[in-house]
């Protein structure tokens, strides 16, 4: 997969992470292509560990779920670091 359509993946696979979940989480567009960038990393080593199969092709459907799964972590970590730093300085 070339570098734009890991971009794509990542901002793709964020966005369905934040619908996914309940709650308001904060951050814009640009946040949300980095949680998505990260948690795509993030699901492609877990599948890699998991299934000995990471990150393929643009269109396989285990590369989505890998890429949400992970989305899905790094926004609830997200949501908990920020909230407790709203919680503590706010």
């Amino acid at each position: 997969m070339g570098f734009f359509g890991f971009l794509l993946l990542g901002l793709l696979a964020g966005a369905i992470a934040k619908l996914i979940l309940p709650g308001r989480q904060g951050g814009g567009w640009f946040v949300t292509l980095l949680l998505g960038v990260v948690g795509a990393l993030l699901g492609g080593w877990i599948g890699g560990l998991i299934f000995g199969e990471g990150l393929t092709e643009f269109f396989a459907i285990r590369t989505w779920l890998l890429a949400i799964g992970g989305s899905l972590i790094v926004l609830l970590v997200y949501g908990l670091v920020t909230n407790r730093r709203r919680t503590h300085h706010g």
